[in-house]
């Protein structure tokens, strides 16, 4: 080996022994110092209501959570959403993108070889060389590789591919929290149709009671043994429960046309799967995550951890492009002035060579660059702050929600039983004729007004239960969705 080529050997030797990464390293944030979500101390039972007392019992939540409600239709309608929702087919795309895209930016790594074949009339002139005569003309045959490696001396290229990493593994919790945010919304649209269509069968019994009533107090009328304002206060009440029932049909259509989108089809194409609002069951077992797995399970800090570290590295492309830069090359060739003679003995060129390149006055550009991408890094830094304090919050605010849940329907559950126990007490009175039949319509009213609150009580609850699920973070790293889809290997 000549001893140009021997020193270049080990100057290459040297340099890939010696490069380093320029920039800050990242690191995992910690987890809140805190054990707990509220300030009191959190539950580990909820009050008793309807019968039922929710307690926190679970460790992890349950990928596919949904089925705690024991319905099998909503179980049917959201298998068939994770599979056909274009937005979630969305997420999934742009997971393979930026999967490919970090692919394609690892080539840097590899030495990078191309050929080329070349055909050209040139003229060359003694002239140039000092030399009198006139100019020779031939044609000039070449063919042959050439291979170049950029050496990493300080790292840009790493840090490079190390942002294409941070960048694929948020897509990943991108498309994780679009599952999430599918399933959740699909659950809570169901429950909603359902305690709507509940709702209006409820108010369309409490419409039948008044128009009853609004008779028997005109016959009273015309008999002339009441007022006529008893009568005009009772319609009032009539028209107004009657307004009442088209804004709950609208909610109910509403609901019906969200969840043929979330499913992927128009409103047009299917029709709402009925489930019954009795047949939906109140999950009793709730997750129970501390908060130092909050921040590792829900995939909108997972996805905000992503942007700081992707941040981090890009302080240190940043910082790279601000220091010298190594390429070794080398390029093979043949030359000859036929194409019968490419192939011949003395048709054969070579050259090997380094180059090393760094900049002296950029104006200020790359100074500039390298603060923003420091500015950068403090803001996906503050970002991710405010997504765990927004977490913290959610749970912290579902949970109170539980509590409040069950003792709101407690109370209304007894609200009903009175009123229940009133229309039995007063249709007996009416057997014995001893009252009169309107105080037995009015008892039915009020009976029916808190069927109406209780239906809304437990819907409430019911979605509330669903927020949880949601705020813990759903069970999307068990799950056998797309989202479940991990990094692609290196």
């Amino acid at each position: 080996m000549k001893p140009a080529h021997r020193a270049l050997v080990c100057l290459a030797t040297i340099v890939l022994a010696g490069g380093c990464a320029v920039g800050p390293d990242f690191h995992t944030p910690p987890a809140p110092d805190v054990d707990r979500y509220l300030h009191h101390g959190d539950p580990a039972q909820l009050a008793l209501a309807d019968g039922v007392a929710q307690r926190f019992s679970v460790d992890a939540v349950p990928a596919d959570w949904w089925r705690a409600f024991g319905s099998s239709s909503l179980d049917a309608v959201i298998d068939t959403a994770i599979v056909a929702n274009p937005t979630l087919h969305q997420a999934e795309a742009n997971l393979r993108t930026a999967q490919d895209l970090l692919r394609a930016g690892a080539g840097v790594f590899y030495p990078q070889v191309s050929a080329s074949a070349g055909l050209s009339r040139q003229a060359a002139l003694p002239a140039r060389l000092g030399q009198a005569g006139p100019a020779n003309l031939f044609t000039l045959w070449t063919l042959g590789p050439t291979v170049s490696y950029a050496l990493d001396l300080f790292g840009g290229n790493r840090r490079a591919v190390e942002a294409l990493a941070a960048q694929a593994e948020g897509q990943r919790y991108a498309m994780a929290a679009a599952y999430l945010t599918l399933t959740g919304n699909l659950a809570n649209t169901v429950i909603a149709r359902a305690a709507y269509a509940a709702q209006i069968d409820t108010t369309r019994r409490l419409i039948a009671v008044v128009r009853e009533q609004v008779e028997i107090a005109h016959a009273q009328v015309n008999a002339g043994v009441a007022a006529h304002a008893s009568e005009l206060a009772l319609a009032a009440q009539l028209a107004a429960l009657e307004a009442s029932l088209a804004p709950l049909e609208q909610k109910r259509d509403q609901a019906t046309h969200l969840e043929a989108v979330l499913i992927g089809r128009l409103p047009s194409q299917t029709d709402a799967v009925e489930v019954a609002f009795g047949g939906l069951v109140l999950p009793m077992d709730l997750p129970r995550l501390v908060p130092s797995e909050l921040v590792r399970q829900r995939p909108d800090v997972l996805a905000a951890q992503a942007r700081l570290h992707e941040a981090s590295a890009q302080v240190g492309v940043a910082t790279a492009a601000m220091l010298p830069n190594l390429t070794l090359s080398a390029d093979y060739a043949r030359m000859s002035g036929s194409s019968a003679g490419l192939f011949g003995a003395q048709a054969g060129a070579w050259n090997v060579g380094a180059s090393l390149a760094a900049p002296l006055f950029e104006g200020g550009t790359l100074y500039y660059r390298r603060r923003a991408a420091q500015q950068a890094l403090q803001a996906a830094d503050a970002d991710y702050r405010e997504v765990v304090l927004g977490a913290f919050q959610q749970v912290a605010d579902v949970l109170r929600a539980l509590e409040h849940d069950a003792t709101q329907l407690d109370a209304q559950l007894r609200a009903q039983s009175a009123a229940s126990d009133a229309v039995d007490e007063l249709n007996a009175a009416y057997s014995a004729g001893v009252t009169g039949y309107l105080q037995v319509l009015s008892a039915d009213m009020q009976y029916q007004q808190a069927v109406l609150a209780t239906v809304q009580a437990r819907a409430q609850r019911l979605q509330d239960t669903v927020a949880l699920f949601l705020a813990l973070g759903g069970g999307w790293r068990s799950s056998a969705s797309p989202a479940a889809v991990g990094p692609p290997p290196p």
